[in-house]
Parts: C-alpha cells; structure tokens; sequence
C-alpha cells in the first residue's frame, strides 16, 4: 500500500564516494533496498509568481511548506502523478501526498480544482491560501533508497546527480536539466520517526561527518539569483528587480505606493 502521511525527521549530509561506499558496506547489516530499487525521482515544485515559498524557505524560518508534483521516472501520458503538500515545523517535516492525473494536479494548485479528499483539500487550502501556484522548478536526481530490517519507517536514501531547470516545467519530456552537485558528492538523507541507530551514529563519528543544510529548491533558486538580475513576474510589481542575495533593488515610480 502507498503511504500517503508522513511524520518524521529528515536529516542530510554530504558523503564522497568513499564515504558511501564504506556506509554501504556497513549498511548490509541492518538495511533493505527499496523493492523499487534504484530510480530517477522527477519534481516540479509549485510557487507564487513572485517565488514567495522559496524566499521565505531561504530564511530558515521555524515553519515552512512547499508544493509539488512528482514522478518516477519520466512521466507516461495519463499516469497519475504525486502531489505532495510538505510541510516542516520545529525540526519535525510533515508530508501529505494524493495522487491524480496532470490536468486535476494542475487544476487543483492553480486554484481552481474540485477536492474531493482530506489530502486533496488540504492542498486546495493552501494554494488558494496563495492565490494559486505555478510551475517554478524542476528538479530531477538518481536516488538510492533504504529501510531498515527491523523498522519499515527508518528510511536512508542516497541522490545523485541532482540538477534542475527553470524552463520546461513538466515531467513528461526529459529528466535532462543543469547538475549543480559534483560528481563525487552524494546527498543522503536519514528519514526517522525518532533516534537515529547508534550504528549510524558511530560511522557518522569515525568519519567526521557532520549534518548540512540542504535545501534542493533552496539550491535551485539559489542558481536563478546568482544570474543577472531577476524581473519579478506579479501584476503589481512586474518592472522590479532583485539583487543577488533576494532583495528588491529597483521598483519605477508606477508600482511605489504598492512596494
């Protein structure tokens, strides 16, 4: 059965290949691949015109959500697809996921959608909320996933190759997009409901490894900002600009009294 809640800690660090391969090593002992095995995770995440998620999510503030559509592998014509609501408050990440076909999805985050589960109203909440959302990134990365043998919760997944576009927003042409993670770095991700295994925490010790802040849209977004200047796309506000660091540098005296 598909999980479609979730509730728990999600903890990220940076491994080189080497790290990797002795954690996978160590890892026969206590974990499971996922039955799916080895598969190319495909998102587009949902924003304001004027990327308002993202900026505030950069901010590191105590509660967060973002939006966003997902497939497993290049999406097939009229597969249904994952619309995910995740949220983090206080450390703790909470994901609410439905699924649905491409055009109720991009119905539904726009504003205009007819709910018709817990899930699927939860998500129309929060788009309205916004005034509707808009395709902003797709981000794309192999991943690796585990779960341990005796705790079908205590996940540890591995992403590679992680990249992203802010063109051709949909999950059915390519997976293809701009990597921003080198080569020999992996991502993973430690997804626990409580404490992490003393195991793990012995390995992350032996080898210096420390927990990250990363953030894959917050990195995508970051990669927009440190091109030219950016034109904001609101109504109101659609001849001003931002810096590199996320700031408003110019707004014409017509759109003044509304900044």
């Amino acid at each position: 059965m598909v999980q479609l809640t979730f509730k728990r800690y999600e903890i990220k660090y940076l491994l080189t290949s080497e790290q990797k391969n002795r954690l996978r090593i160590l890892m026969d002992r206590y974990m499971v691949p996922d039955e799916w095995g080895p598969s190319t995770v495909c998102n587009v995440y949902y924003d304001t015109p004027s990327r308002l998620l993202v900026r505030r999510s950069a901010e590191h503030p105590d509660y967060k959500e973002k939006v966003r559509v997902r497939s497993y592998g290049i999406a097939k014509p009229d597969a249904p697809l994952f619309v995910e609501l995740k949220k983090k408050y206080d450390g703790v990440v909470y994901k609410r996921r439905c699924t649905m076909d491409v055009q109720r999805a991009t119905d539904l985050l726009a504003g205009k959608g007819d709910p018709q589960t817990q899930i699927e109203r939860e998500l129309d909440f929060t788009c309205k909320r916004y005034g509707g959302l808009e395709p902003a990134f797709f981000i794309a990365y192999d991943r690796e996933a585990f779960y341990a043998r005796d705790d079908h919760e205590f996940r540890m997944t591995f992403d590679r190759r992680i990249r992203t576009r802010n063109t051709d927003l949909r999950l059915d042409l390519t997976d293809e997009a701009d990597q921003y993670l080198d080569d020999d770095l992996t991502l993973l991700e430690v997804k626990a409901g409580g404490a992490i295994p003393l195991w793990l925490v012995k390995f992350f010790s032996a080898e210096g490894i420390r927990k990250v802040s990363f953030s894959k849209v917050g990195m995508a977004w970051q990669r927009v900002m440190e091109s030219d200047l950016i034109q904001l796309r609101t109504p109101e506000l659609a001849e001003a600009v931002w810096d590199r660091r996320g700031r408003v540098v110019g707004i014409p005296a017509t759109c003044a009294a509304v900044a």
